[in-house]
């Protein structure tokens, strides 16, 4: 996932962290492993080793990996095999299923080890989109490009009925349609602006973007949310929205028509983004929180002139037909994961880990988002197994579920094998957002101590140019010596900086190494990032081959050192609240609060 995605889906999934309140409970399909009793750690591990000032790189095994994965590549077998034959794999679907098992099959043929599912808990309603479509019957007649919005409850057949366009700015705008709504089709919300395009709308890193990248941007505030009010602001809009449309539910409209949102410079280019669909209710993947009204969400064009006819008094039929199937309320989440042994006495008991999502959105078949970073991780270590590999550490393969809606699969898998947070003390006020809440003291198991490193990708197709570091500056030196050897694949870039928004962070939270790799941007930020156009074909075979080897050779590298790789200090996130609180006594003429 790109810095440049959108702030708000950056939040919600690096602040999701925060929580880590996820609680696997039983039943589902049976887990593989059970967590360790939970124990507090050492503030300052000393048991990582002395980090030598040279690395010691195997020439001949980079030239290996690099025959093997640029010669022999199956990473479009994968891609095609994952999102041509699978197809969308929203967490909790059927397809998600298929997904999971198919993964967990094909590691196990590529010759990997104790390829299994874990459960990560109940994640909810299981839902599939069979068949959407809706159409203009009058004044005019025209088919309009639409998918259902994830959750969604079916039309149960076609339904047909007078449109009403509705724009919410305040609570009480609602109200001025009370009694006017029922049996009727609500197009809900403002059009949307469909601007020239000026800039292209694929692109890859210059070497200015890649040199800004290595810069560190200071902040003196490290733990505060700088935007808290654009977030707090959302979330009342979304209040609002919920509150409409359970009015709505309540006055028996039909059905209600989204404009999709735009997608920065792509917007308004007959792509239809269907995430924003779901935000009719947040979780809406929850029995608790489902939206009752059939609802879909429709390309901007259509959209746009429908809301133009309307505000013109000209009468507007339509016919809705959303046939979607629930497979039930209490669905669980999966991450399939295998590995390949390690074979040092002393080191086996270490693990490297690579991964990436495998789940997606529904309009496209996600192969950018995230069917790319999880077939290059396949491709990886298939390259290792391929060249009969004996690593010294363990080497494991997750791939994550439940990463659109919160990280829910890497989040659970850190909790069963790493650790919990305890509950800040004290809480943060009613108005803070629980995603953005101070976590409490982190209390870690046994297994915390020998997750050597974690590597994800999750930018989409574009090739491997370098790492984000995660502000682990002790590692900067490591990375800049292993991909030295590199540069003529594109890979130059090692930048301290933190990047947002995926599953790497599972692992930071906890101080354990976790890092994302810094890929072209290509098109996904445009066209590809949950949208029908995220498909096989918008996939580059070339970028995901070097991608792939680019992983293997961290993989390799990572598990032969002598050393564990270095971390951050031990978490302290109960202390994050005194970092800007008011010294007392520091100004000599200071007045005493009035009590």
């Amino acid at each position: 996932m790109t810095a440049a995605r959108t702030v708000a889906r950056m939040i919600l999934c690096a602040s999701a962290v925060a929580a880590l309140s996820l609680s696997p409970s039983a039943g589902g399909q049976k887990a593989d492993k059970k967590a360790a009793p939970a124990e507090k750690q050492p503030e300052v591990p000393s048991y990582y080793g002395s980090q030598p000032a040279t690395e010691n790189i195997d020439l001949t095994m980079y030239a290996r990996i690099r025959e093997e994965g640029l010669k022999h590549s199956h990473v479009m077998q994968f891609a095609e095999a994952l999102n041509d034959g699978i197809g969308p794999r929203l967490t909790g679907s059927p397809n998600m299923a298929k997904a999971n098992e198919w993964t967990r099959d094909t590691l196990t043929k590529i010759g990997l080890e104790n390829a299994h599912l874990e459960d990560w808990g109940e994640f909810g309603m299981g839902w599939q989109q069979v068949n959407t479509w809706v159409r203009m019957t009058s004044p005019d007649t025209e088919p309009l490009w639409v998918q259902a919005a994830p959750w969604s409850p079916a039309t149960n057949g076609p339904v047909t009925g007078e449109a009403i366009y509705v724009v919410l700015q305040q609570a009480s705008d609602i109200d001025k349609y009370a009694g006017k709504l029922k049996g009727k089709i609500v197009l809900l919300g403002a059009t949307r602006l469909t601007p020239d395009i000026t800039s292209p709308l694929f692109s890859r890193y210059s070497d200015a973007d890649l040199k800004d990248m290595e810069t560190y941007p200071v902040s003196i505030r490290p733990g505060a949310p700088a935007n808290l009010d654009a977030v707090q602001a959302r979330l009342k809009a979304a209040q609002m929205r919920r509150d409409a449309v359970k009015k709505m539910a309540n006055e028996g409209v039909l059905a209600i028509l989204t404009p999709s949102r735009d997608g920065g410079n792509g917007g308004g280019t007959g792509i239809i983004f269907d995430d924003n669909g779901a935000d009719l209710a947040p979780s809406a993947q929850k029995k608790e929180n489902a939206v009752t009204v059939p609802n879909a969400v429709m390309m901007i064009e259509h959209y746009n002139r429908l809301a133009r006819m309307l505000q013109n008094n000209v009468p507007v039929t339509l016919e809705v037909n959303i046939e979607a199937k629930f497979t039930g309320d209490h669905e669980h989440g999966f991450d399939t994961v295998a590995e390949i042994p390690g074979t040092d006495p002393k080191l086996k008991d270490q693990v490297v880990m690579v991964g990436g999502h495998l789940d997606s959105w529904i309009s496209g078949t996600g192969a950018t988002d995230n069917g790319a970073g999880s077939v290059v991780a396949m491709e990886a270590v298939r390259i290792l197994k391929a060249l009969n590999i004996k690593p010294r550490r363990t080497i494991r393969i997750a791939l994550w579920s439940g990463e659109e809606q919160g990280l829910y699969g890497s989040q659970g898998y850190a909790k069963l094998h790493f650790g919990t947070f305890a509950a800040a003390n004290p809480p943060d006020p009613d108005n803070i957002p629980a995603y953005l809440r101070t976590k409490g003291a982190l209390t870690t198991t046994k297994e915390w101590e020998t997750l050597d490193a974690y590597y994800n990708l999750d930018n989409g197709t574009g090739k491997v140019r370098g790492v984000y570091t995660q502000e682990n500056f002790a590692i900067e030196p490591i990375f800049a010596q292993w991909i030295a050897p590199l540069k003529d694949l594109g890979v130059s870039t090692i930048s301290p900086q933190n990047t947002g928004g995926t599953d790497h962070l599972s692992f930071d939270a906890m101080g354990l190494p976790g890092f994302q790799f810094i890929q072209d941007p290509m098109d996904y930020e445009t066209r590809t990032h949950h949208s029908d156009m995220d498909t096989v074909d918008r996939l580059h075979a070339a970028d995901l081959a070097q991608a792939a080897v680019v992983e293997a050779i961290f993989l390799y590298n990572t598990s032969e050192r002598d050393a564990m790789m270095p971390r951050k200090p031990f978490p302290h996130p109960e202390k994050e609240k005194e970092l800007t609180a008011p010294i007392p006594g520091l100004y000599p003429n200071a007045v005493a609060p009035s009590k």
